[in-house]
């Protein structure tokens, strides 16, 4: 019988000693269930080559071809990386809905004796419950937003605040981008779904008792949207600024950014798509700066020019409310840790009297 998953925390605390995903690797690769490890019954060809034979041909043929493939498929596995399994290992088997590829390799390895399961509904069940906990359930936890301009280390506040006990989720860490036109990161971003699932498990472990404390953004991380439940619990949150001088900001942000300063080609690109913003002229003089390599004072006319003023455009909602302003001289490390004792010192002040 297929084991049947009604919660997140069913997948996520499974008994099961190993999670095997049989899918294609496309398929894999785009989402899979946390943990599971990637052993495809039919490669991203075969399977193209079986589904067009099925609606093409004749599905008796598609099942016939798509068997002799899963068998030799999963001999080299078992012959490969499940070699060294004793006969008390117990996998749990998943596909894209619970079908023959999961209960065919689950079938050859039950036969050798191991007591494998498969999932009932597959990926799909899994799917659906990340869309209802991050499309169509409001969150439970209390959110607070970190605010304050470009330059201004949340996400390293962020990381403090995770050290000293607060409840954090790092938007920017799991959409791996920081945000901003100049944020994208080697190995690019995940998937739209392997986002949104990362957001479910990330705040399926936190005690929606306590806060939740999320750095400001907008709708979208680099090319991921926020999911709507994440997203009406940021918009609805009270906010903490931090603030800090602009020449701070600067020297943080040219620091921040060095792997993209230390690129000129893309450094220049990348401001070349500011021209619509702010015309050829303007762009020009600042691929000069970039090219002198005068990134400090590049990083402050970026912010004064272009990012200050989008973020106080965005501040503008007259719901947004504020807790307090932590106002930070310098953004050396002994200057932020004080700005985390502060935000801590201010989260606990006002859950308290709510308590």
């Amino acid at each position: 019988m297929p084991r049947r998953f009604s919660s997140l925390s069913d997948f996520y605390d499974t008994p099961y000693d190993t999670v095997i995903d049989v899918r294609s690797p496309a398929e894999y690769a785009e989402d899979h269930v946390p943990g599971a490890v990637s052993l495809p019954v039919l490669s991203n060809e075969e399977r193209a080559r079986v589904g067009t034979i099925y609606t093409q041909d004749s599905p008796f043929k598609a099942r016939k071809i798509g068997a002799a493939l899963v068998a030799r498929n999963a001999a080299a596995h078992i012959e490969g990386p499940l070699a060294g399994f004793d006969g008390g290992w117990q996998p749990l088997v998943y596909c894209w809905r619970g079908g023959q590829r999961s209960a065919s390799f689950a079938a050859i390895l039950a036969q050798i004796g191991w007591r494998a399961e498969t999932v009932e509904g597959g990926y799909r069940s899994y799917r659906r419950l990340v869309v209802t906990a991050m499309h169509e359930t409001a969150l439970p936890h209390p959110v607070v937003m970190l605010d304050g301009n470009t330059g201004t280390a949340k996400t390293e506040l962020l990381g403090l605040l995770a050290v000293r006990g607060v409840q954090t989720v790092d938007l920017e860490g799991l959409a791996a981008h920081r945000g901003s036109l100049f944020g994208g990161l080697a190995g690019g971003q995940p998937s739209q779904k392997a986002f949104e699932g990362a957001l479910a498990r990330a705040f399926a472990g936190l005690d929606p008792a306590r806060p939740v404390v999320l750095e400001a953004e907008s709708s979208k991380v680099g090319d991921l949207l926020v999911p709507p439940a994440v997203w009406a619990a940021m918009r609805e949150a009270p906010r903490i600024r931090i603030s800090a001088p602009l020449p701070a900001r600067a020297r943080y942000l040219a620091a921040a950014y060095a792997d993209v300063t230390a690129d000129p080609v893309l450094l220049r690109d990348r401001l070349a798509q500011l021209t619509p913003y702010h015309g050829r002229a303007q762009v020009a003089l600042w691929q000069a700066q970039a090219a002198a390599g005068e990134h400090v004072a590049l990083a402050g006319e970026l912010m004064a020019a272009h990012y200050d003023p989008r973020y106080a455009k965005a501040r503008a909602r007259p719901e947004i409310r504020y807790l307090a302003d932590v106002a930070v001289a310098d953004l050396a490390k002994p200057d932020l840790e004080r700005a985390a004792d502060r935000v801590v010192s201010v989260l606990s002040g006002v859950f308290a009297a709510m308590a």
